[in-house]
């Protein structure tokens, strides 16, 4: 191997990762669990489920706020899950003026999609009770981490294909700097992966809180860290650009369905 090919960068210069704005799937989601129904009131199907109108003032507040970074610091690579309500954050912020001069189209990948749900889809907690007992039961042995419902995902299942995604990454954009727009189990699946998490430390980071409406988790390369360098992580679940404009955030409502 050449000196040239052996001190190539292969992680972004910096990585943002957001989860999309609210949806009128989170919308449903909380007035079912409030009204203790078994299911979700949603017609689309889950990738097809667009963002509510707040959603929208989220994902333009976060865009104007990246346009007021110096053109130089803006992403130039913008990712998203294939999802309806994630490529319309994705729009917005890139409507907003938040993207470097030089970044090109917008890059759809569908390893960056929502955690399957399987049987438990549109169900809430108390309709997972109803139908499914055997299921919580399940997840109160095995945990979220490895519990896999019939016809879903685990969260391995996730990190599974976001190590592809991760590859993919370093291979096209290596040096740059680039943004994803995905879900609340794409962030922490991938905080798992760039950070060297365990089952432990990630679930107990997800305890902590859920993941913000258009919260900004962002890491920046260190060449000094380990033998290639790597990512460091500098923000997690950051709202201050929301904060700023007014724009009101939003999380899931607890005791929804098992994420």
């Amino acid at each position: 191997m050449s000196v040239g090919m052996s001190m190539a960068q292969h992680w972004p210069d910096r990585l943002w990762i957001v989860r999309h704005g609210e949806s009128a799937g989170n919308v449903a989601r909380a007035a079912a669990q409030a009204a203790r129904q078994a299911r979700i009131d949603i017609a689309e199907r889950d990738v097809d489920v667009p963002l509510s109108p707040l959603g929208e003032a989220q994902s333009s507040s976060l865009g104007r706020w990246f346009a007021g970074l110096p053109a130089e610091e803006r992403p130039e690579v913008l990712i998203t899950s294939p999802y309806r309500r994630a490529r319309q954050t994705a729009e917005r912020i890139r409507a907003a003026g938040a993207l470097a001069p030089s970044a090109g189209r917008l890059v759809v990948d569908e390893r960056l999609r929502e955690k399957e749900f399987g049987v438990l889809d549109r169900l809430t907690h108390h309709g997972i009770a109803e139908h499914y007992p055997d299921q919580l039961e399940f997840r109160r042995f095995l945990g979220k981490f490895y519990h896999r419902p019939p016809g879903g995902e685990s969260w391995c299942d996730v990190i599974l294909r976001l190590r592809s995604a991760l590859n993919t990454i370093s291979l096209h954009h290596g040096g740059r700097r680039v943004m994803i727009v995905g879900h609340q189990v794409v962030v922490l699946c991938l905080r798992y992966l760039l950070e060297g998490l365990t089952e432990e430390e990630i679930l107990a980071i997800d305890r902590e809180a859920d993941v913000a409406n258009c919260g900004l988790t962002e890491y920046a390369f260190d060449p000094g860290l380990e033998e290639d360098g790597g990512l460091v992580l500098r923000r997690y679940n950051f709202t201050v650009p929301l904060e700023r404009e007014g724009t009101p955030t939003t999380r899931e409502p607890p005791g929804g369905a098992p994420r």
